[in-house]
């Protein structure tokens, strides 16, 4: 006999749930939970949103924003990405509620409980809805992996170790060290 496939979790599904914590994202129509990140996890979010909104404070060429905010991409796709920019020229997207479409440049932290998420369907359906860029930050390793969305989806176009220094297209004028991202805030 079959078995009825579930129905997908909507995003109307979704905006029906209390908020948060603990916090969830609709991934290709499933509900997934992130559990509270670690320490680490936490300070290299911390230091990419404020080396972020430093350089937009001298260059206001759009806005940063970290999780957790709501990014409606689909109807089964909302995500929580760790920092997400938007650029003046889609600031249209900024709603009360959150992000409705694709950030300009969306960041996440490697979790091992969301990992295969954020390298595998989270990655493919960013792509197909507009994120230009995607920062995949590998903590444990210590490296950044960008992926030029539009260009490849598959591939990063880069991959920076803690001691490289990097750019953005999206960004011009932000170099950034990855040193700076790394620091751990339980080593001194």
């Amino acid at each position: 006999m079959l078995q009825a496939k579930a129905l997908p979790i909507t995003r109307h599904d979704y905006e029906e749930m209390p908020a948060g914590p603990p916090y969830y994202q609709v991934i290709e129509g499933d509900l997934v939970m992130s559990p509270s990140p670690n320490i680490y996890h936490q300070a290299i979010v911390s230091r990419i949103c404020t080396l972020l909104l430093q350089f937009l404070e001298k260059r206001p060429l759009g806005e940063a924003f970290v999780a957790p905010l709501d990014v409606f991409l689909s109807e089964i796709n909302v995500y929580q990405p760790d920092v997400v920019f938007i650029s003046n020229q889609r600031r249209s997207i900024l709603t009360e509620h959150g992000l409705e479409g694709a950030p300009d440049l969306a960041v996440e932290v490697l979790s091992p409980g969301t990992a295969r998420f954020d390298k595998g369907s989270k990655r493919k359906v960013y792509a197909r809805t507009g994120v230009k860029e995607l920062w995949l930050v590998d903590a444990e390793a210590k490296l950044i992996h960008v992926y030029q969305l539009t260009k490849d989806a598959e591939t990063p176009a880069a991959t920076y170790d803690e001691k490289s220094v990097f750019t953005s297209p999206l960004l011009p004028g932000l170099r950034l060290k990855a040193a700076m991202i790394f620091k751990s805030p339980l080593r001194r």
